[in-house]
């Protein structure tokens, strides 16, 4: 339903956009994932038509929007500060696109009514939108950007304000209620475990382009280039030379069988390895830190001189800091780029 095609946006010298194109089928949901100057929020306003771009065009089941003023497309937008009107009620914040479309009274009630109870907040119409938690104003500028029933939900980091227990409780909320309405979307964040958690699809953008487009198991499994492996935090990453049957690397000599010749780079899977005998790759080292992060522990082996980073679930036994460690991995614990 909704096309970007060839997007180009440059501020001055800043190229914000470069060539950013994809498709969005209706009812799903995609996340535009990046760091902080990316283009993501330059993205987000070129498709809301709050920033018009350079070149390229931004349609919906075909037809152009390019030029089509923000309040014509169709469109909802929800920000990170919710932008609530601290001078109506619950009931008026969410029936205010209502009531500029012209929908009756009657018609507003009924859906306040139905937005409240599908984000979990009945009976919440004279409240005031001032006395209400963050996770309560949230959800409200969640209810309002759905009222109209917009055709596509734009979402600029909308969890960005809570804190972290809060958010994660109403990321699960949120793309329950998106799944629930099959509300076409664009979700943007740098957080990549929001990403994992509401997408059908993830696009990782780098300086204005996007690096890769693909859905969350993918995206993890195959990051299609080190820059991407990095960002995701995968960053086992080893310079190595690729030959018969051999990689040669800092950390030793692997064996790979895969086609690649000559200067490549080398990602060991953070997930992949095993403290038991079975695996054809080896690692020796030193224990040098490890640290427990909920149901997952980390731990850094040293191995020649270089540092890894592996993780495991948290009921594993590890030996004590400064113990020497082999660590195995299968071939599918590999994963090689060309230089």
């Amino acid at each position: 339903m909704l096309e970007a095609r060839a997007l180009y946006k440059s501020f001055g010298e800043t190229r914000a956009l470069v060539d950013v194109s994809f498709t969005l089928a209706h009812g799903k949901v995609l996340a535009v994932l990046g760091p902080s100057g990316s283009g993501k929020s330059t993205l987000l306003a070129a498709l809301a038509g709050l920033e018009p771009p350079d070149s390229g065009l931004v349609l919906w089941g075909g037809q152009d929007l390019t030029a089509t003023p923000t309040h014509q497309r169709g469109f909802s937008l929800m920000f990170q500060d919710f932008a609530l009107f601290p001078h109506l009620n619950v009931a008026a914040n969410i029936a205010f696109g209502l009531k500029m479309a012209g929908h009756t009274a009657a018609e507003q009630t009924a859906r306040v009514t139905e937005m409240l109870a599908l984000v979990g907040l009945p009976g919440f119409e004279k409240r005031d939108v001032n006395n209400l938690s963050g996770g309560e104003q949230q959800r409200i500028a969640l209810a309002r950007a759905l009222a109209p029933a917009p055709r596509l939900l734009l979402l600029d980091e909308p969890l960005g304000a809570l804190d972290r227990a809060l958010r994660e409780r109403l990321l699960a909320d949120l793309a329950r209620i998106l799944r629930a309405t099959r509300q076409t979307a664009i979700y943007i964040t740098h957080d990549q475990d929001e990403a994992y958690t509401i997408a059908d699809q993830v696009a990782v953008m780098n300086a204005g382009h996007i690096a890769q487009l693909d859905t969350p198991q993918a995206l993890y499994r195959q990051p299609t280039s080190p820059w991407v492996a990095r960002f995701l935090g995968l960053d086992n990453i080893l310079d190595g030379q690729a030959r018969a049957g051999t990689l040669e690397t800092a950390a030793g000599s692997l064996p790979y069988p895969g086609p690649a010749r000559g200067p490549v780079q080398v990602l060991l899977r953070p997930d992949a390895a095993t403290l038991g005998d079975t695996g054809e790759i080896s690692l020796r080292g030193r224990l040098t830190e490890k640290a427990l992060r909920g149901g997952l522990q980390s731990l850094w082996l040293e191995v020649n001189g270089i540092r890894l980073r592996f993780e495991f679930p948290a009921a594993v036994a590890l030996p004590e800091v400064g113990a020497s460690l082999t660590l195995h991995l299968p071939p599918s614990g590999l994963q090689v780029w060309p230089e």
